[in-house]
């Protein structure tokens, strides 16, 4: 963790953005799965410059109602530059031939289809930001808004402290549109093989990976470089 006299001691949502973009420029860029909450962080970083990089892990088990929104949220933002990224499919061909790897180790599966892919993409960037939130739980409770990753980086968390109520409010005073399943009763959503209608508002994580002792796919590696999970 920086230190609390660091250059961005104090500093969350657009300024930590806009405060990082001063200072790393097109080494910082943003990771999204352009999910339930996603469209906040993302417009955030489109108010400081619509050309910071965006990284979508496209681990082709994506609900088709998230690359509708994806591409709504490109369009409505302006968003420049996203880059989508996946596993290597000789990779993909050999540990997962049939595509059932999620149902015997999920770890496994996210650490080829999502960690895997997602370093490769994260090579030369020195600030990456991410939308994780305390209020998500799960171990996410004491997120600090800055951090030094595995790789050296710095890891920002601009929405650490954003309460589910803001959220909301956002939602509505930018008139940013939800994700599809929102509606269907998602709170959080990722892949669908492990994403399940459910969630609630002190545990909005609640439907994915429901029934195992799983709360991360492994993306947020903490400065060991091991996954990050509740008691972790």
């Amino acid at each position: 963790m920086l230190k609390r006299s660091g250059p961005y001691a104090g500093l969350e949502q657009a300024p930590l953005i806009a405060a990082l973009h001063r200072d790393f420029g097109n080494r910082l860029t943003l990771v999204s799965s352009f999910g339930a909450e996603a469209a906040v962080l993302l417009h955030m970083a489109a108010s400081v410059h619509r050309s910071i990089p965006v990284i979508f892990v496209d681990t082709g088990k994506h609900f088709w109602q998230t690359r509708y929104y994806r591409a709504k949220l490109i369009d409505l933002l302006g968003l420049t530059d996203v880059r989508v990224v996946a596993a290597n499919p000789r990779r993909l061909a050999v540990a997962d031939p049939a595509g059932t790897l999620s149902a015997t180790n999920s770890d496994a599966c996210c650490n080829l289809r999502k960690v895997e892919p997602l370093e490769r993409a994260l090579t030369g960037f020195g600030a990456v930001l991410s939308g994780r939130k305390r209020h998500h739980g799960a171990g996410r409770e004491t997120l600090s808004p800055v951090s030094i990753d595995h790789a050296g980086r710095i890891k920002a968390e601009p929405l650490a402290s954003f309460p589910a109520g803001d959220v909301a409010r956002y939602f509505e005073r930018h008139k940013l549109p939800q994700h599809p399943l929102v509606g269907h009763g998602f709170r959080s959503i990722g892949c669908m093989d492990c994403t399940a209608r459910g969630g609630t508002a002190a545990d909005p994580r609640a439907g994915r990976w429901a029934a195992t002792d799983k709360f991360e796919c492994g993306i947020h590696l903490g400065p060991d470089g091991r996954f990050v999970r509740t008691g972790a």
